[in-house]
């Protein structure tokens, strides 16, 4: 009798403690995003506000558009807007290609050398060459001027291979050996079981790899130095910098400070629009792929 009272108020207890920490862990969470929101929704009404001006204002005074049409009416920014889709597309389905291979390869637990390849890619995640080496090779190879010299770096990610290797891992092995008895070929396996296995994986790196190649900007200015070839990102905040830019917008009744705060909010729009088609692979993808059971 005494064994069951004390079991009960010792779970009593525990509950209590849950939800003690439950609710902290609430508040805790409800404070973050709420640190994370509103400096959001201040660019924001800024880039919708006519009168924008230095202060805390999570309401327009003056709502406008003028902000958005100054640059979106801009044919300057026409062209780096589709270099960036260009860049982003081939730079995504590239890396999605490098890191599902190299995966694949690295849990082909019979290949000799297995462990070493892996090592050696996990070196390449601590220790790196640098910037100057990097811009030497890329000149060698003859990729500088070339949005190749974006496209080739970007698209080898070694954090997204492992992930993309933890998640293989997680695969029955039973389906690989079911298929090589029905006399399936690895590269069968690989397009037949393991991808269509692996839809949550490819969506939650795929958006990595998209929103990486979308918001790039420093490599533009490294290896690019021709200005036909920009970004959208470059040639967005050059816009931004440029004194005769700014002019013409407060000439035509547009504030300085509506314009560079709708430029923000155009540049982050499109990984704000990809992110909820993904977002119910994007947790799974990466669960699976971080956790090593």
């Amino acid at each position: 009798m005494k064994s069951k009272v004390s079991t009960s108020i010792a779970n009593r207890q525990s509950k209590e403690k849950l939800d003690a920490f439950s609710v902290l862990n609430g508040i805790f969470f409800l404070l973050t995003c709420i640190i994370i929101i509103i400096p959001l929704v201040k660019v924001f009404v800024d880039s919708v506000d006519a009168k924008a001006s230095y202060g805390m204002n999570l309401w327009p005074n003056k709502f406008s558009l003028s902000g958005y049409q100054l640059i979106l009416s801009t044919v300057a920014l026409y062209k780096p807007f589709f270099i960036s889709c260009i860049v982003t597309i081939a730079g995504t389905c590239l890396g999605l290609v490098l890191s599902t291979l190299g995966a694949y390869v690295l849990i082909q637990f019979e290949m000799p050398g297995r462990t070493l390849f892996s090592y050696m890619l996990l070196f390449t995640m601590i220790f790196q060459a640098g910037m100057v080496p990097m811009y030497l090779n890329m000149k060698s190879l003859g990729l500088t001027n070339t949005l190749w010299s974006i496209i080739l770096p970007g698209s080898i990610n070694i954090y997204n291979l492992i992930l993309m290797r933890n998640f293989f891992e997680g695969i029955p092995q039973s389906l690989f050996e079911s298929a090589e008895i029905d006399g399936c070929t690895p590269m069968g396996i690989f397009l037949k079981i393991v991808l269509p296995l692996s839809k949550a994986a490819l969506a939650s790196i795929g958006l990595m790899f998209a929103v990486f190649f979308w918001n790039e900007y420093t490599n533009f200015t490294i290896y690019i130095n021709d200005s036909d070839i920009q970004n959208f990102q470059v040639k967005l905040r050059s816009l931004i910098l440029d004194d005769q830019s700014l002019a013409a917008a407060s000439s035509a009744g547009v504030f300085q400070t509506t314009v560079k705060n709708a430029a923000i909010i155009v540049a982050i729009l499109p990984p704000l629009i990809i992110y909820p088609i993904c977002q119910k692979y994007f947790v799974t993808g990466i669960n699976m792929g971080a956790v090593k059971e």
